[in-house]
């Protein structure tokens, strides 16, 4: 297993938007970050762009360009699958391809949405073909370049509406260092300008109360900025703390 970061989302502002402090966090350290994005998110996600008159293929182009430019200011590498959305639908294609990804990848974490969104069934369909990729990715009679993979640990992150979606935050992470990157990262989301405001004000929101939780061991100060993350297997260690 190598020391790299997969993040596998539905549309290409859904890494932005929900895990940009964890990537360039990643990247900052050295590791390698890989984003999968199932589909460019072009008939849910890009309603600014059909009402300038856009056409599928435009809205699809501008929607790539945009997250292309994201992934390089978080220090990421990103793929595309282009399998559609609204509603994004698992075929033989896409799951072969995040099963090759997982094998090339050989993630040591893996990032993707949490497993219930009633606004959004595309992000929960992305939550549950990420596991099965993951379950398929470690056995070693099914196809596949490579090597079998491991058993990474799985975050989800946060939804846009945690409270409707079961999302209970069991990690919150401090990306402070990291915050002017993933500024710069939303405003190149200019299909999506007005989530700008609203993730600004979570990872406030959420800094604040990674700095309540750290006691004496982190003692982060209250201008912390932080993300939120559900974890979906057992942590693993030998001593509590």
């Amino acid at each position: 297993m190598t020391d790299s970061t997969l993040v596998l989302t539905a549309h290409p502002g859904d890494f932005v938007w929900r895990a940009a402090g964890a990537i360039a966090l990643a990247g900052s350290r050295g590791r390698r970050v890989v984003i999968g994005c199932m589909s460019f998110g072009e008939r849910g996600e890009s309603a600014s762009l059909w009402r300038k008159g856009y056409n599928l293929d435009q809205v699809k182009a501008v929607r790539r360009q945009e997250a292309e430019e994201a992934a390089k200011v978080l220090g990421a590498e990103i793929r595309f699958f282009d399998a559609d959305d609204y509603p994004l639908v698992e075929t033989p294609a896409l799951l072969q391809g995040l099963i090759d990804l997982y094998r090339e990848v050989q993630p040591a974490v893996v990032l993707t949405h949490a497993p219930a969104d009633p606004y959004n069934g595309d992000h929960a369909f992305a939550h549950q073909i990420a596991l099965k990729a993951r379950i398929l990715a470690q056995a070693p009679g099914v196809e596949g370049p490579g090597e079998v993979i491991g058993a990474p640990p799985v975050f989800c992150f946060e939804p846009h509406q945690p409270e409707q979606c079961g999302f209970v935050p069991n990690v919150l992470l401090d990306v402070t260092e990291v915050w002017e990157r993933k500024r710069e990262a939303m405003a190149v989301l200019a299909a999506q300008k007005h989530l700008h405001a609203y993730y600004t004000d979570l990872g406030k929101r959420r800094g604040l109360q990674a700095a309540r939780n750290s006691g004496p061991n982190l003692g982060l100060p209250n201008e912390t900025y932080g993300e939120a993350y559900m974890r979906i297997y057992p942590q693993v260690t030998r001593e509590l703390s």
